[in-house]
C-alpha cells in the first residue's frame, strides 16, 4: 500500500517521461496505490488556471487516469488535518503538500514523491 504524491500521479497516468524509471516499476509492481484527494483538487486547480493542459474535460481526464491506473482515492479526514496543521519540525506552506504528507503519517503509508521539500523532510515515510 503506498500514497503517491500528485505529480506522480500525473506522470503516471500521462506515461510522461519525467518518471522516473525506479517509480514506474514500483508503481506497476504495487496492487494498492492511492492518492489523496487534495491531489485530484490540486489538478483540477492547475487545469483552472491553465498550468496543466489535457486533450480532454478535467472530469473526463480525472476518471479515466484513475481507471486506467487503478489508483485508489482516499479521503480527507480530521485527523489528517489537524496533524497537517501540526506538522512536526520545519515543513513548507503548501497546504496540499501538508495534507498529503499528513494522510501518508496519520494512515502509515509510505509516500512517493520526487518533491525536494518533501523527500527532505524527515517526519514521512518516504520510498527511496
Amino acid at each position: 500500500m503506498i500514497l503517491i504524491d500528485t505529480h506522480i500521479f500525473i506522470w503516471f497516468a500521462t506515461n510522461s517521461i519525467e518518471l522516473k524509471p525506479k517509480f514506474k516499476v514500483i508503481l506497476e509492481e504495487n496492487k494498492e496505490i492511492y492518492i489523496s484527494i487534495i491531489s485530484c483538487w490540486e489538478i483540477a486547480k492547475l487545469v483552472e488556471y491553465e498550468r496543466l493542459k489535457f486533450t480532454l474535460p478535467i472530469s473526463e481526464w480525472m476518471n479515466i487516469a484513475l481507471e486506467s491506473t487503478n489508483i485508489k482515492i482516499l479521503p480527507l479526514d480530521l485527523p489528517i488535518i489537524l496533524d497537517s496543521t501540526n506538522l512536526p519540525g520545519n515543513f513548507h506552506k503548501d497546504p496540499a503538500d501538508q495534507l498529503i504528507v499528513a494522510t501518508s503519517r496519520t494512515l502509515d503509508i509510505k509516500l512517493l514523491s520526487d518533491d525536494e521539500k518533501i523527500k527532505n523532510y524527515k517526519y514521512v515515510n518516504l520510498i527511496l
